[in-house]
Parts: C-alpha cells; sequence; structure tokens
C-alpha cells in the first residue's frame, strides 16, 4: 500500500481488522485512543526537541534516524485513524470543514508570511 493508491477507508479497515483479530475494542475508549495520540506524538516530537533546522534536515535525509521517525509517525497515525474508526469521523470532512473554517480565520492577505495566530492577526 501506498499513499498514491489507498484510500482513508482502506487504512480504517486495516486498523479495524487489526484491533478486532485481537480483541482490543474494550480497550479502545475514546479517552484511551486520544491519550495514545498524544504519548505517541510525544515520542515524535521528543526526535526533534532542541534540534536545529540543520540537524532537522540531517535527520531527514538519515536511513536509520529517518526509519525510527517514521515509526512514531505510523504510532501517531495509528491511533488517529482507529480513534476515526472507532466512532465514525470521516477524517476528509472533518479536514475540509476545519480548513474552511481556518481560511476564514486566517485570509491570505493577513497571514502570509506570518506564524501568528488567528487571534494576533490584524
Amino acid at each position: 500500500m501506498s499513499d498514491s493508491t489507498t484510500t482513508i477507508a482502506q487504512i480504517k479497515e486495516k486498523v479495524r481488522v487489526f484491533c478486532n483479530d485481537r480483541k482490543w475494542d474494550k480497550y479502545d475508549c475514546g479517552k484511551d485512543l486520544a491519550i495514545g495520540i498524544v504519548t505517541e506524538a510525544s515520542e515524535l516530537l521528543g526526535h526533534f526537541r532542541f534540534k536545529s533546522q540543520a540537524e532537522t534536515e540531517a535527520m531527514m535525509n538519515d536511513i536509520r534516524k529517518r526509519a525510527v521517525i517514521s515509526d512514531e509517525v505510523a504510532d501517531v497515525m495509528f491511533f488517529l485513524v482507529r480513534l476515526c474508526q472507532k466512532y465514525g469521523f470521516d477524517v476528509t470532512s472533518a479536514l475540509d470543514s476545519k480548513i474552511e473554517t481556518n481560511a476564514v480565520r486566517y485570509p491570505v492577505d493577513k497571514a502570509i508570511g506570518s506564524n501568528r495566530k488567528y487571534t494576533e492577526l490584524d
């Protein structure tokens, strides 16, 4: 499977089957899945902590370090997909809605080249 040929529905089904085979439904409540997302995201963040832009780029070009980071990305995605799969979130609709909201919050003419929060844009 690759990003260019795989749908989100296929990923959700793969996660569902994996978890069902292990009878994990009883452990996968919303709270614990959200905790899993944060825990795994923190592990991902740990690889970047105190790294300069140059060090980050070097990490991304190192095959071994990139593989470790890829595993952390997959862990974050697994928990996120499991949450969406189990509770029926449509990721595409949610993302489209959020982008529409943020387009209003961050109009191009005010947000271009700025990393300020929308409440701080003039």
